[in-house]
């Protein structure tokens, strides 16, 4: 039998199961770590005893190399959702950010930033 089937043998419709960005976060609308889109993350196991969410795991499954745009479109999940994944596992120490550039950023930081990010792309 088909997943469109019912017993009775009328089709019945398959509808998308769609659950809340709040339901995910636990009500959390910010994330407590700056992240800024296009922070590249990299993952730094910890075994401090802490559990996260089945979420949080998901992402982190997928974070590693990666920057915060790309483990949302990975996942599927909102940007602002996965940063406030991201944040709890960077606050229990599973993934760092590496540093990306700011206002103050010399000239050699940016270039650094470009060339790694078409590095990224060429991987693709």
């Amino acid at each position: 039998m088909s997943p469109l089937e019912s017993d009775g043998g009328e089709e019945e419709v398959s509808r998308p199961r769609f659950v809340r960005p709040y339901t995910i976060t636990a009500g959390r609308t910010h994330a407590t770590v700056d992240l800024p889109m296009e922070a590249t993350l990299r993952v730094d196991p910890a075994d401090d005893g802490s559990t996260v969410s089945a979420a949080a795991l998901q992402v982190l499954e997928v974070c590693d190399r990666r920057s915060v745009a790309e483990c949302a479109a990975l996942v599927k999940m909102p940007i602002g959702v996965v940063r406030v994944l991201l944040s709890d596992l960077v606050e229990h120490g599973y993934i760092r950010v590496q540093a990306t550039i700011t206002e103050n950023s010399s000239k050699d930081e940016r270039i650094e930033l470009i060339e790694r990010t078409l590095r990224g792309l060429r991987t693709y």
